[in-house]
């Protein structure tokens, strides 16, 4: 098989063919970029092996296109960016169909039993690629003169690519060994494409799982991520529960799983719940923080489970305690704890709120509230607690969705008539003081919500207009008389008869 005319389409390969034949060494493109090729898959990635110094290598692509090329002496790697705007026009970094292509010399690694830390040498292209984690990330395209765009698959990755099947090039307990994150990598990429595991591949990660504790936290959770990114991310959840590694490195996830039965009584198994409404969100949303939500949505179910006679199996106060364990679980897997942590924590917080609507007569206030304080994201709950509908009862789910269509148009069209996204009171608690002459005290925060309270229930408008007299009419019933009444108009505060407590 030859790719000599693929590899025409893009000049980077001209390039580099040209500089290794001028510094006289062989260099070959491998890796995933050839993987995707075969698979007709995009990939903007490049990774060039040399027999020599890839570090020297790119130098001299990096003169010939005139583009910087970042070196990393300590790994003996380098890297650029380029692009070409036109066949044969100049290369370009900032160009939207710029390459990032990374350059390494050929070599072995040999490993310590008690070490993830490989010892490097030179060798030669077989030595690098029997380093390669799996066979259909072990074949090579030859960007040399005599051989120009020849594959090279010493392990079979072709054949692997054809039987969708993920297998490593070695014997497995030798690469997972060298590297515990492959074992990962290996699901990941099984989740990716929708391939299999070889048998034997399954079973040295099943029984190797627990050298994936010497591994980083942030490795770990890269792959995860990625998992979470795929097309049916339940694929690759069943594959780390199946695996063993989800208990190692996501035991919370792992706790949702089982039925219990009492007096004829069950419940659903919220594991596998969970990843049918993550597959489901996937189907709506590429948002890896929609996903995470809709992997944490049940995750406090455990911890809440109670069994009533009456009514059987309850988890009451899961959405509130899952939102608390939200910061700690982010935390643990060194996810960030900024915004994204806090709308992961919020939805999972709200998430019963929109369906609890479905089930009970529809009024304005509960509408009122949920707008108010799902804010922004609205439509990424709304599309959650879609998500969440499960059942294997087709009409049952079909009568859901459409009490769901019923609430969500219900919202759209209150949030247009009110315009209640992020809502803040007009009555603030500074103009409550400055209308009755007080000091921050109970007396105002109980004013305050008294106004808040009223809007929300729609008694009055979210106006000055209309809920200023409201605000003194409440005042009022606690003995306070207004000192300086504000006017709608935007006009200066108009004192009042009333004598300041202060005279």
């Amino acid at each position: 098989m030859n790719f000599a005319e693929t590899l025409h389409t893009n000049p980077i390969f001209e390039v580099i063919a040209r500089q290794a034949a001028a510094l006289d060494v062989r260099a070959y493109v491998i890796g995933g970029f050839v993987r995707d090729l075969i698979l007709k898959r995009p990939s903007k990635d490049i990774d060039i092996v040399c027999i020599g110094s890839g570090i020297e290598l790119a130098e001299a692509v990096g003169r010939e296109l005139k583009v910087p090329v970042t070196v990393f002496k300590n790994f003996g790697t380098a890297m650029l960016r380029s692009g070409f705007s036109e066949p044969g026009g100049e290369a370009s970094t900032d160009s939207p169909d710029s390459w990032e292509v990374e350059f390494v010399g050929a070599r072995k690694e040999s490993y310590r039993s008690e070490s993830r830390k490989p010892i490097v040498e030179d060798g030669t292209l077989e030595d690098d690629q029997n380093r390669r984690d799996f066979t259909i990330n072990a074949m090579g395209i030859s960007l040399n003169q005599g051989d120009f765009g020849q594959i090279l698959d010493p392990f079979g990755g072709l054949d692997d690519l054809r039987r969708k099947t993920i297998r490593t090039p070695l014997d497995p307990t030798v690469t997972f060994s060298d590297d515990p994150l492959r074992m990962m990598r290996a699901i990941r990429f099984a989740a990716q494409l929708g391939f299999d595991i070889e048998p034997d591949t399954f079973d040295a990660i099943a029984g190797m799982k627990d050298r994936i504790t010497i591994v980083s936290r942030e490795r770990i959770t890269d792959e995860l991520n990625k998992i979470i990114l795929s097309a049916k991310p339940s694929y690759g959840f069943k594959l780390l529960f199946h695996a063993g590694l989800l208990d190692l490195i996501f035991p919370e996830l792992v706790a949702l799983k089982g039925v219990e039965t009492i007096e004829g009584k069950g419940h659903k198994d919220n594991f596998y719940h969970t990843l049918q409404v993550l597959d489901n969100v996937s189907d709506r949303s590429d948002d890896l923080w929609l996903r995470w939500a809709a992997l944490l949505h049940d995750i406090a179910k455990p911890a809440t489970k109670r069994f009533d006679p009456k009514v059987g199996w309850t988890f009451h106060g899961h959405e509130d305690l899952g939102a608390k364990l939200v910061p700690g679980i982010f935390r643990q897997m060194k996810l960030p704890l900024n915004e994204k942590m806090r709308f992961v924590k919020k939805l999972v917080r709200l998430h019963l709120r929109p369906i609890a609507l479905v089930k009970e007569q529809i009024t304005d206030s509960a509408l009122r509230r949920l707008l108010i304080e799902a804010g922004d994201d609205l439509e990424a709950l709304m599309n959650l607690c879609r998500a969440d509908i499960t059942s294997k009862n087709y009409d049952r789910v079909r009568k859901h969705i459409a009490n769901f269509d019923k609430v969500e148009r219900k919202l759209r069209e209150l949030d247009e008539r009110d315009k209640l996204r992020n809502f803040q009171p007009v009555i603030t608690g500074e103009l409550i003081m400055e209308t009755f002459g007080l000091k921050p005290s109970k007396e105002v925060g109980q004013i305050k919500t008294a106004v808040r309270e009223a809007i929300l229930e729609g008694t009055v408008t979210n106006t000055l207009e209309a809920a200023l007299p409201f605000m003194i009419e409440e005042g009022k019933k606690i003995g306070l008389e207004p000192v300086k009444i504000p006017t709608p108009a935007n006009e200066s505060p108009i004192p009042s008869e009333q004598p300041s407590p202060e005279k």
